[in-house]
């Protein structure tokens, strides 16, 4: 079959979950015999439409505003637009080249005018794979009022976005169920978990030496330094945990709360943290290798619930994972089944420091990070993703 997988971001230029997860979901697409077109934006293209391969996958990337790592106001607007940009650069090369299966991925919420334009012409089934549950988890943690006029145009196009689609993928049992309380959908609502192909790499360790961590654990956060994420939660932690002088933390990535964090280090001199920029793919994997601990945080006032795809790569590395999240978060459950990791709630803090210590232990860390295989090849692989889109289409 041709497929067309629709995503606002994608290899190899991004550093984001999201893009790592769409290409490998495309790569075994392509490894299964089928034909993988990508249509996504990138506003640093100097001409209107770009045509390349990558790994075998035709990636048609189209102009657009910037919509990554800028304000929310121009954010909002550039991806307001998304759906105009991709019809009008691809509108003749996708009515001479049909697809049999659409499948896109939110966020961004912003696709419906254009995946109903290619269903309309090509008369095919679209797969939705819903991550992120957008404007509900602005509203929890109050970045947009309740009853606003900002709330009620999100969500017309919320609303849109999941009325072109047949079926609608979910990321855990209790967003599944939160949705189905709370709208009144004709798609076929299933789980559909977050997905990684299973391609390790051997540590070269050159971060520990570059960085003067030889002799330390690290406690490794890479991704969305965030609002949705509270940063000061780990910043907590780490305060809590320098009389330890063995373990340090390390953070990577971008977002609304570095400023935060980058000054909570230096008010407190946390010598025990490092905070650097967001790098390339293959460079973040270099540095999976080398650590020795995955950890991660979600903000306590979500309602929604969310499996954060960094979870995904330190499960290919085999790294126990340590996190923190919002209460009734069914990722607790799912991780803690398979001893894959400590989990607490976050606000919990004293249960979050005695779990993190407990991962001061090689042979505990050792014993959770084989499990954390277990795990992803049982529940997260890209094999399973695949199978379960193909069955739902067909």
């Amino acid at each position: 079959m041709k497929i067309c997988l629709i995503v606002d971001d994608y290899m190899p230029h991004s550093i984001k979950v999201a893009a790592k997860m769409m290409h490998e979901l495309a790569c075994e697409f392509r490894s299964q015999g089928h034909e993988v077109t990508v249509i996504t934006p990138f506003p640093k293209l100097n001409e209107k439409i770009n045509i390349t391969l990558l790994d075998g996958i035709r990636v048609c990337r189209f102009k657009s505003g910037e919509i990554k790592n800028v304000s929310k106001v121009k954010r909002a607007i550039n991806e307001t637009f998304l759906s105009y940009h991709a019809w009008s650069s691809f509108k003749s090369y996708l009515q001479e080249n049909k697809h049999d299966i659409i499948v896109y991925y939110s966020p961004s919420i912003f696709w419906s005018g254009f995946v109903e334009k290619l269903k309309k012409m090509w008369n095919v089934p679209s797969y939705l794979i819903l991550r992120d549950l957008f404007p509900q988890w602005a509203i929890d943690q109050k970045l947009i009022r309740e009853g606003s006029m900002i709330e009620k145009y999100f969500r017309h196009f919320e609303k849109k976005n999941y009325a072109v689609a047949d079926t609608i993928g979910l990321m855990s049992k209790k967003n599944l169920e939160w949705l189905k309380k709370t709208s009144n959908l004709d798609a076929n609502l299933e789980v559909f978990y977050n997905w990684a192909a299973n391609t390790p790499v051997k540590s070269k360790n050159n971060y520990k030496k570059l960085l003067g961590l030889e002799d330390k654990v690290v406690y490794f956060y890479g991704g969305n330094i965030g609002h949705a994420q509270d940063m000061m939660n780990i910043v907590r932690l780490a305060k809590s945990m320098s009389c330890y002088k063995k373990a340090h933390f390390v953070l990577v990535g971008a977002g609304d709360e570095v400023d935060l964090v980058k000054n909570a280090i230096e008010k407190d001199n946390l010598t025990n943290m490092t905070l650097l920029p967001s790098v390339q793919q293959d460079e973040f994997k270099q540095m999976l290798a080398e650590f020795d601990v995955g950890l991660f945080t979600l903000h306590k006032d979500h309602i929604t619930h969310n499996f954060p795809g960094k979870l995904l790569g330190y499960m290919v590395q085999s790294l126990p994972i340590l996190g923190s999240i919002n209460e009734g978060n069914d990722l607790k459950e799912i991780v803690e089944t398979h001893q894959a990791g400590l989990i607490t709630i976050n606000g919990e803090d004293e249960a979050f420091l005695q779990n993190a210590v407990k991962l001061l232990d090689e042979n505990h860390r050792k014993k959770i990070g084989e499990n954390t295989q277990v795990l992803l090849k049982s529940t997260f692989s890209v094999e399973a993703a695949v199978s379960q889109i193909l069955e739902k289409i067909e």
